[in-house]
């Protein structure tokens, strides 16, 4: 069976939505591929493909169908080659590599030349695959990552089409105030009767809109044309026909005109010019907005340390971090970053992490514990092992997560592809048909009435806009949440969180911190709590079960001096008996204090109440009298209250699935404002509780963060798991949460709401802009108030349309989080954030 590759390009040449359904269909139709994905607002495709083609094969198609994937080309210095067999493992690593075009390696100038696709891999990647091969490599030179590349790569190109749209503003001003200057000023028109004649202002007029239209406006040809002849037409075709038809329609009114009615014997070189000029600008606005949306992939690439200082040989030296391997010992300085993921061998300090998993609160960092690539360190001074590094590391699978996020297709998009698959062609024949009509039914010139109304149809439509609205909120929208600590492995679930109506939380590790603590210690009158306390968990210091390594956790919080303990005895079904500092002592429940006698007196009310909290009182007595009642159990997260209200407020369902007794999960939803308990349920069972809750066609959204939450976490309609959790949970989930806060939920909720409401209105916006502005340009208003609509205008609203789009995209950004945590966390787990297959 031939195993699935999935690689990503960046695209040179779309514009609009018609571009992205053409190159869609060239890759889907491309042999070996099974799925592609193609994204106008990040301008890359995501292509899952097997065996029986590469990389380098997908770019001939991208070539051929007129839409180049961008490479690029980097020089690796590379040490510890020796001999040509070294060369050869060398050239073997990069070639197998996704995306890589060619590799050349040389022996004697110890480097490799490589050529790769942009996207689908990046300089400390390949960086990283030589080191990893047994070798030291680092990039020759400045070479960005890809999303450096990118934004480099929008940042010029928005200069370049700046400078364009300068040079056609400065050429088409001349052409306007000639042209449009006689009705705006009568010295303007004297002046232009006097020293220019007529004629003399056709031909300044055609040779400066001749340059204007074949300088800066030239890329509309050459791109519109050719997709024209190919039977694909896309917006270009659109700007190239409308301006086309006006300028050679006033090339024959400026050197042959006897061919016209004198009645129709009039210019539009400024119509052209101005349409040119003016989408140009949109374009500019375009470009630039479009480097925006990408600023959450740039942040989070900013997080990554650049060097290291690695022990080597007995020494520290600095290293850059493409050439730490599993295994270094990494020295970090107090306000330094950590280089990569690992965990720390001697040290203390606090890191900070908020800027992985949102919570503001620095975390304490000692022998054992994990630190993340890409965190700051405190002000103390750590030491610590690498454990993973180059694209294994946590902050490498988020920015992965975020990237494949973003370039997701929504299901709301399915409709918005099958209208921009048939916009364009439909979008001429009725300029055509526009045309037709006004040459039949129009007034005298009808010539000149069809010529604008059917180059304003041309120009005013635009395809861009619908292709953008949705992948530029997806783009935005996911990057914030990656800001929040929210991650959307799979970008439907975006939607799907969206249209979740019931959200079913597991209550141990998702409600409640996931391990007992010591909740209540009451003692009878004449004990001392601490000494009572101290008592107890000396004897419960030879159990393993978790209440008795509750109560010593809680002893060892108090810093207590445990103990030694003489006669131990467990009393199976009824508790243990031991005996400490020459005190008897009976430990169990209410049975055992019968079973010896020992009257429990007020204790009994205090454990009652216990008891109808939910919680298992535990008692013990010493020499004969009772002397506490003890209530060990896994506590409700602090945030659990505040987020659960937050939900509801967001119009969501609460459910809680747990494996407690009915009475127990009722005080607890009771408790917490729950809306719904499915109790008693074993592991294996949460996918029939999920299956009950979606009775009468709810969608479901699940809440989990343990191995026995993988089955139930792939059932739910949005899966999502608690950061905190497990390895098998998270490849399970469709939303992952950094922190183990349940207030990540309310945050993942509000962000997916807030994104769909932002694509609704993009949508709407591009939808109505279309429908209502292409009948105005064809003149429907004219038989009732004598109102056309200006080539001009048309070329203005069109620019404006995509720029409006992007800009309100754009809001997404200053979304602030329903919930911040607050509490702060002893350690964050660095589970293997592992990708979801591309769909």
């Amino acid at each position: 069976m031939s195993s699935q590759n999935t690689t990503s390009f960046q695209i040179e040449g779309m514009t609009c939505a018609s571009c992205v359904g053409r190159v869609e269909k060239a890759l889907a139709n491309a042999p070996g591929v099974t799925s592609a994905s193609v994204n106008l607002a990040t301008e890359s495709a995501q292509v899952s493909f097997d065996d029986s083609t590469d990389a380098p094969t997908l770019s001939k198609v991208l070539t051929e169908a007129g839409y180049p994937a961008i490479s690029n080309e980097i020089t690796l210095e590379i040490e510890g080659m020796t001999c040509a067999s070294c060369v050869g493992r060398v050239e073997k690593a990069l070639a197998s590599a996704p995306g890589v075009a060619s590799a050349s390696v040389n022996l004697a100038t110890e480097s490799a030349t490589v050529n790769y696709f942009t996207g689908a891999v990046s300089a400390s990647d390949l960086a990283a695959i030589i080191t990893k091969a047994g070798y030291s490599a680092k990039v020759k030179g400045d070479a960005g990552d890809s999303s450096e590349e990118r934004s480099e790569r929008k940042a010029a190109e928005a200069r370049h089409i700046g400078m364009l749209t300068l040079v056609a503003a400065l050429l088409t001003l001349p052409v306007f105030i000639l042209e449009m200057g006689s009705f705006l000023s009568d010295t303007i028109a004297l002046l232009k009767a006097t020293y220019v004649g007529e004629q003399n202002d056709r031909y300044i007029q055609f040779a400066l809109t001749t340059i204007v239209l074949f300088g800066p406006g030239l890329r509309f040809y050459t791109k519109g044309f050719p997709a024209l002849f190919k039977g694909a037409p896309d917006m270009n075709s659109l700007v190239a026909l409308g301006t086309s038809a006006a300028w050679i329609y006033s090339v024959i009114v400026t050197f042959v005109p006897s061919i016209l009615p004198e009645s129709a014997q009039h210019i539009y070189f400024e119509a052209a010019a101005v349409i040119v000029t003016l989408i140009l600008l949109g374009r500019f606005l375009e470009v630039r907005a479009k480097g925006r949306t990408g600023e959450a992939i740039r942040k989070l690439v900013g997080l990554q340390a650049k060097t290291a200082r690695v022990e080597r040989n007995g020494e520290i030296v600095e290293l850059e971090i493409e050439e730490i391997i599993v295994g270094d010992i990494i020295n970090v300085r107090p306000g330094e970053k950590i280089a990569v993921d690992g965990e720390v061998t001697s040290g203390s300090s606090y890191v900070d992490e908020s800027m992985i998993t949102g919570e503001p609160v620095p975390v304490e960092k000692t022998d054992g514990e994990t630190v993340v690539g890409g965190t700051v360190n405190g002000t103390g001074a750590l030491k610590f092992k690498a454990t993973k590094v180059g694209s294994d590391t946590m902050l490498a699978q988020i920015i992965k997560m975020v990237e494949q996020a973003q370039g997701a297709k929504l299901p709301i998009q399915a409709l918005v592809d099958k209208i921009t698959g048939v916009f364009v062609p439909i979008v001429m024949v009725f300029a055509a048909l526009t045309v037709v009509v006004w040459l039949i039914f129009g007034p005298d010139p009808a010539l000149t009435f069809a010529l604008v109304a059917g180059v304003s149809v041309l120009i005013i439509a635009c395809p861009c806009a619908m292709g953008l609205a949705t992948p530029t909120s997806i783009m935005v929208g996911t990057g914030r949440a990656a800001e929040m600590g929210v991650l959307f492995r799979k970008g439907d679930a975006l939607q799907g969180l969206q249209e979740a109506t019931i959200v079913a939380l597991d209550k141990t590790g998702t409600l409640t911190q996931g391990r007992p603590e010591l909740t209540d210690l009451s003692v009878s009158e004449g004990f001392d709590e601490d000494e009572v306390l101290a008592l107890v968990a000396a004897v419960e210091t030879t159990s393993e079960h978790p209440i008795a390594e509750a109560i010593v956790r809680a002893a060892e919080a108090k810093n207590m001096k445990l103990a030694e303990i003489e006669d131990f005895e467990s009393i199976t079904g009824f508790g243990v008996s031991a005996t400490v500092n020459g005190k008897k002592l009976f430990i169990g429940a209410d049975r055992l204090m019968v079973r010896e006698g020992i009257e429990l007196g007020a204790l009994a009310d205090a454990g009652t109440a216990l008891g109808k909290k939910g919680k298992s009182p535990l008692y013990a007595a010493i020499d004969g009298k009772a002397a506490a009642v003890i209530a060990v159990a896994d506590p409700i997260k602090e945030s659990t209250p505040e987020a659960i209200a937050a939900l509801h407020k967001l119009g969501l369902k609460v459910a809680m699935i747990t494996g407690d007794n009915q009475g127990t999960a009722e005080v607890i939803a009771a408790e917490l404002g729950i809306d719904h308990v499915v109790a008693e349920v074993l592991p294996e069972g949460k996918v029939d509780a999920l299956h009950k809750l979606r009775e009468g066609g709810a969608s479901l959204a699940f809440v989990g963060d343990g191995i026995n939450d993988a089955p139930a976490l792939a059932e739910a309609d949005v899966g999502i798991a608690i950061g905190t959790g497990t390895d098998v949970a998270i490849e399970s989930a469709d939303v992952v949460l950094m922190s183990g806060d349940l207030k990540g939920v309310v945050n993942a909720f509000d962000v997916s709401q807030r994104t769909m409401n932002n694509i609704k209105q993009n949508l709407f916006w591009a939808f109505a802009y279309n429908t209502v502005l292409i009948p105005v340009a064809a003149g429907v208003l004219y038989p009732f108030w004598g109102i056309t609509l200006s080539p001009m205008l048309a070329a203005a609203a069109m620019g404006l349309s995509s720029v409006f789009v992007l800009t309100n995209a754009l809001r997404l950004r200053w979304v602030k989080p329903v919930m911040v945590e607050k509490s702060p966390v002893k350690h964050l787990q660095s589970p293997e954030l592992k990708m979801a297959p591309a769909e």
